[in-house]
């Protein structure tokens, strides 16, 4: 077992102990079918420190396009569930592996996989409605009360497990799992078929309720399935989501019972899907001639379009930029306000080092959606290729504040104010993306540099006083940290 690995399970291992140890005294009832030994704030703050494990144990990827999708989607899902605290916080890890999983808190994990194996955006809302039901049906929760009835053993596993698989290392975490655990293991399973049950039955009436189709639940599952006999290991999605015959014939069961209802395809879903094929293409020069065949053999406007964006995207990845904008204009002409095709120009524009193109581009599509997230990093990136390194370290400031918990962007943001040569800003964000880690030491590092420079300069008694009081929520959380 690697040292890395070893660190997360003491680390999940140890932290729900302490949780479920501290929770499980004198704790008020939740008031709903839950026993209820751990409340919604408490198992929100729980979900942070496991999404900041997350954070520093696996590759994420910040392609905006990407998330603006994701939290699109999952929202949409989340406004008909159950769910009582909405606070949800997304992360998509860098990965071919087929994998979803859920954490306490709202936490919403993807694997850029899912969009490769998933076909349609209704297979993909299914993934999301099953993950946001374990959230909404609290099954982590549930998971304490266990932990309280002295299964601490099968709690652990329950959080550790979602840890290792979420990080691709899904048959080292088991056998390391059952090393430490012992029989715990086989309890969290069966617990976690039942789990998995409810969360397929909730999942699909939220998806129908938002206005997916939930026969494609089964379809996923169906091909889910048979992607499984051609590997010598099962998907990571799959260890951690058994599918059984009677899993896929229950979901296809239940699919009957729905009205009947006309669901389109979705243009967006498969923008976003060419995307992550592009990205991990092995031979990026044999992208061009597949996706021009399949254009010229197109026989709907749908896939038409479909094709067309995947030869955009071809000549894009084959550095081909004056030909992915030609490709790119017919599209542009007939959705002139997509924002996927928008950023999309930008991009290319920016990479034929046409900065000041791009943001014209970008500008009218920002007022008209102020505050996007696809539509600012690309006017951000457009600015720090044009070398404008304080106007971009400005925007992406007031982005930040938007977006508080995008360890992306607080990242790019210390990396934007150094090229524009503000050192205390660099510090400052590095202490944001420091506490989104939960290395709380090094935040604090980083603030007390950026008070000593401040102080030196002669900064404002306002700004410096600021900086204190952060320097001091961060010690206070820090001592937070070490009672649990």
């Amino acid at each position: 077992m690697s040292k890395t690995l070893q660190q997360l399970l003491i680390a999940s291992f140890g932290f729900l102990i302490s949780i479920s140890t501290a929770y499980s005294q004198n704790l008020p009832s939740l008031g709903d079918r839950i026993s209820g030994t751990i409340s919604l704030d408490q198992e929100y703050s729980m979900g942070q420190q496991f999404l900041a494990q997350i954070r520093r144990s696996a590759p994420t990827i910040p392609d905006a396009v990407l998330m603006n999708y994701l939290e699109n989607v999952t929202y949409k899902l989340a406004s008909r569930s159950q769910l009582k605290d909405h606070r949800l916080s997304f992360v998509i890890i860098d990965s071919e592996e087929l994998n979803a999983f859920a954490a306490p808190g709202g936490i919403i994990g993807v694997n850029t996989g899912l969009f490769l194996n998933a076909r349609t955006e209704a297979e993909f809302a299914s993934v999301m409605a099953h993950e946001i039901a374990h959230v909404s049906q609290r099954h982590f929760a549930r998971g304490v009360d266990q932990a309280q009835s002295g299964q601490v053993g099968q709690l652990a596993s329950l959080l550790a497990s979602v840890l290792i698989m979420a990080t691709s290392q899904a048959e080292h975490g088991m056998a390391a799992i059952t090393a430490v655990q012992g029989r715990a293991v086989e309890n969290q399973l069966r617990f976690s078929r039942s789990n998995e049950a409810e969360a397929d039955r909730v999942g699909q009436d939220n998806m129908f309720a938002a206005g997916f189709d939930p026969e494609a639940m089964g379809s996923l599952f169906e091909n889910l399935q048979a992607i499984s006999r051609f590997r010598s290991r099962p998907p990571e999605f799959l260890l951690s989501h058994p599918v059984t015959e009677s899993r896929i014939a229950d979901a296809r069961g239940r699919s009957i019972r729905y009205p009947q209802r006309e669901y389109g395809v979705n243009r967006e879903y498969q923008i976003n899907r060419t995307r992550v094929l592009g990205h991990y293409a092995s031979d990026k020069t044999a992208l061009i001639p597949e996706y021009q065949r399949l254009l010229d053999e197109s026989t709907s406007d749908f896939t038409r379009d479909t094709n067309r964006y995947g030869l955009v995207i071809a000549y894009y990845e084959n550095e081909q930029y004056a030909a992915a904008s030609r490709t790119l204009l017919p599209l542009l002409d007939k959705d002139p306000n997509r924002i996927s095709y928008v950023v999309t120009m930008a991009e290319i524009l920016t990479e034929q080092n046409e900065p000041r193109q791009a943001m014209e581009f970008l500008s009218r599509h920002l007022e008209i959606n102020p505050n996007n997230h696809a539509l600012t990093m690309a006017y951000a990136t457009a600015l720090i290729e044009a070398r404008s390194y304080t106007a971009a370290a400005e925007m992406l400031e007031a982005h930040a504040a938007i977006r508080e918990s995008d360890h992306h962007l607080w990242y790019q943001l210390a990396e934007t104010w150094g090229q524009a040569g503000n050192i205390s800003k660099v510090h400052q964000a590095r202490a944001e993306y420091f506490m989104l880690m939960y290395d709380f030491r090094s935040a604090r590092e980083q603030l007390q540099f950026a008070l000593r420079i401040e102080s030196d300069n002669g900064a404002a008694a306002a700004e410096q006083a600021r900086l204190r009081q952060k320097v001091t929520e961060v010690e206070q959380r820090m001592l937070e940290l070490s009672e649990q």
